[in-house]
């Protein structure tokens, strides 16, 4: 598969997966005419990769984890690091949907206010 087809395929730049080479966490071979060239287990890669990136990973820590999704296990320090970027993820999901539940609480008293909030209404 071509570079244009991953990229669409998978909801990305281009320049996001040539960037994915460059760091190492995504590989392709060329054509004889020197055009990327993708295996289809590529797109599922790239959306693992923009997955971690997204949950705030670093390119080295992703570079890290992608070998033990590949293999199912990671050494014992490399385990230690994993774990504690689950905690920070885990303390990030809690931040989130403490965020999200406070504008579902404006969103609703906005729609509907409380009796002693209507002016005019």
């Amino acid at each position: 598969m071509r570079i244009g087809e991953v990229a669409e395929r998978a909801g990305v730049s281009v320049r996001s997966l040539r960037y994915y080479e460059q760091q190492g966490l995504l590989h392709s071979d060329r054509s004889a005419g020197g055009q990327r060239q993708y295996p289809d287990a590529a797109v599922g890669r790239v959306r693992l990769i923009q997955q971690l990136f997204a949950a705030g990973l670093p390119s080295k820590s992703v570079r890290q984890v992608l070998p033990c999704v590949d293999s199912g296990t990671a050494d014992p320090g490399l385990l230690e690091h994993l774990e504690a970027e689950r905690a920070r993820i885990t303390h990030r999901i809690t931040d989130l949907v403490a965020a999200r539940d406070r504008l579902d609480d404006v969103i609703a008293n906005t729609r509907n206010p409380p009796a002693h909030c209507r002016h005019g209404r």
